[in-house]
């Protein structure tokens, strides 16, 4: 039985276990983290983005479903390109009628290249992921292949394609050209063309064309003199308009949708991913950015 006084001392001992309890109860919940950001929903068919520092997935869907790319394969020709030993930016390519036929022939996205003119193999890389021209993809391919002939030197081009997705680990890639307007054979998923753009990112060439909003060649015409082209607008419209977006590819086509592989830096932290089979372009863009939104979220 308790007296009295021990009544007292209890019910205040009591009082303040259960108070300092509260004050627990209520620390623990206002020091707990905020609830994860739900997975956004996107119009494409598959999308996936991950952490560039780790390669850690943040997001997936159908990430590793095998779909035609487009002009995303762009980014495969350009690091196949930047990969070649000894290579000289400023060496001169003599455009030839067959690019020309070939963009006709394929009513193919154009860098507007004029047959006779000797360009950089820099500026080509510009026309390449800029305006995403297939001329400029093809001058690339014969440049860089081995071969005495044109066929040969385009079908080794994409020989080192194949292998150098071979070496990056990308299980679900396969490539038949130099651009996207394949045969049935060039396709590739979310995770293999995230994973393909974290590597190209690592050349500092690389990062720099895709971040470029619009860029303007001086090309040296066939009588000696110097043509000023066109200018180049890149076809990625999150640069600008998404904040910190720093790349990367855009991709279209009758089989393959609207694709975008994107990447953007924000306080330090660097997402990449891809949408593939979205449904116009100005959703890919919007798909993207809803990804990003949702990566960056992730990483805190």
């Amino acid at each position: 039985m308790i007296n009295g006084i021990q009544g007292n001392r209890f019910r205040r001992a009591t009082a303040v276990v259960v108070t300092t309890g509260a004050v627990l109860a209520t620390g623990a919940l206002s020091a707990a983290p905020a609830q994860a950001a739900a997975a956004p929903s996107i119009a494409a068919k598959g999308g996936f983005v991950m952490n560039d520092a780790n390669g850690k997935g943040l997001y997936s869907k159908a990430a590793d479903t095998r779909r035609s790319t487009g002009s995303t394969t762009k980014i495969m020709t350009a690091k196949v390109v930047l990969a070649q030993k000894n290579l000289n930016l400023d060496a001169k390519v003599t455009i030839q009628m067959a690019y020309s036929d070939y963009i006709v022939k394929n009513n193919a996205s154009s860098a507007r290249l004029i047959v006779g003119d000797k360009v950089t193999v820099r500026q080509l890389l510009y026309g390449l992921m800029l305006p995403s021209g297939c001329d400029a993809a093809y001058a690339l391919a014969d440049k860089f292949g081995t071969g005495s002939t044109r066929a040969a030197r385009v079908k080794s081009f994409i020989g080192k394609m194949n292998t150098t997705a071979k070496s990056l680990g990308m299980k679900n890639t396969s490539f038949d050209s130099f651009d996207g307007i394949g045969k049935g054979k060039n396709y590739s998923t979310p995770r293999d063309l995230t994973k393909l753009a974290g590597s190209a990112m690592k050349n500092s060439t690389f990062r720099t064309i895709v971040k470029t909003k619009k860029y303007t060649a001086k090309t040296i015409t066939k009588t000696g003199g110097t043509r000023t082209m066109a200018p180049w607008t890149n076809t990625n419209t999150l640069l600008g308009s998404y904040s910190g977006a720093i790349g990367v590819k855009t991709g279209s086509g009758p089989e393959a949708g609207y694709c975008l592989v994107f990447a953007a830096t924000r306080k330090g932290k660097t997402v990449i991913g891809t949408v593939l089979a979205s449904t116009s372009s100005t959703q890919r863009a919007k798909d993207a950015a809803k990804l990003m939104d949702y990566g960056f979220a992730r990483l805190g």
